[in-house]
C-alpha cells in the first residue's frame, strides 16, 4: 500500500522559494513545505510506496505538472547528495577525534603508570584518577559520533533519495478526478487464491 503525503495549496508557485531565481526544475523548495514534506515522509517506513498529492485551487498551466515534480526530484536528489556529503565529514570527523581521543587517553594512562608509580596518598591518588577519567572523556565525542549521530544522518538520507523518486500528483481542488500526474494509471488486478 502507497503511503500518500497531501499538501494543500492555492497555486503551485507557493510551493517553491520565491526569492530563488534559478530556472524552474531547478528551484529550492519553500522551507515550510519542504519540512512538512520531510516529517510526513520519516513517518513512514522506508521501504514502503511513498507519493505526493498537491492539491491546489489553480489548475496548472501546460507542462507545468511535469517541471513540478522533476523540481521536486531535483530538490531532493540535491537533498540527498549534500546529506551524503555531511555523512562523509561525519565519518571524518569520527576517525580525527577517535585518533586524538585515542592519543590523549593513551597519554594520560602513561603518565599514571610513568610519572607516578604507585605512589600512595590522596594527591597522587587524585591526580591518577582525574587522569584516568580525563582520557576516557576525551573519548567523548568519537563515541557519540558513532553509536549516536551516524545512523539518523544515513536515514535522513534514505528519505531524502526516497523523495527524490516518489511519484508527484497535482490536483485541482473542487473539479472531478482531473489529476494532473506524470506517471501512467496502472489499473488494479484482483489476485485470488
Amino acid at each position: 500500500m502507497a503511503h500518500h503525503i497531501q499538501l494543500n495549496l492555492r497555486d503551485v508557485g507557493q510551493l517553491f522559494n520565491t526569492i530563488d531565481p534559478s530556472p524552474f526544475q531547478d528551484k529550492d523548495l519553500d522551507g515550510d513545505a519542504e519540512d512538512f514534506i520531510v516529517s510526513w515522509a520519516q513517518e513512514f517506513p522506508t521501504d514502503e510506496p511513498l507519493d505526493l498529492v498537491v492539491h491546489v485551487e489553480l489548475p496548472p498551466e501546460g507542462e507545468q505538472p511535469k517541471l513540478v515534480e522533476k523540481a521536486i526530484h531535483n530538490f531532493f536528489a540535491y537533498r540527498a547528495r549534500l546529506n551524503q556529503l555531511e555523512f562523509k565529514r561525519l565519518m571524518r570527523q569520527g576517525r580525527t577525534s577517535l585518533m586524538v581521543g585515542f592519543s590523549f587517553l593513551g597519554l594520560c594512562l602513561l603518565i599514571t603508570e610513568v610519572l607516578m608509580p604507585r605512589s600512595t596518598g590522596i594527591l597522587p591518588d587524585f591526580i591518577q584518577q582525574g587522569l584516568t577519567i580525563a582520557g576516557w572523556v576525551a573519548m567523548w565525542r568519537p563515541m557519540e559520533i558513532y553509536l549516536y549521530e551516524w545512523w539518523p544522518l544515513r536515514h535522513r538520507g534514505k528519505v531524502f533519495r526516497k523523495l527524490s523518486r516518489m511519484p508527484v500528483e497535482l490536483r485541482v481542488r473542487g473539479e472531478k478526478p482531473k489529476i494532473f500526474s506524470t506517471r501512467m494509471a496502472v489499473p488494479k488486478v484482483e489476485v485470488k487464491n
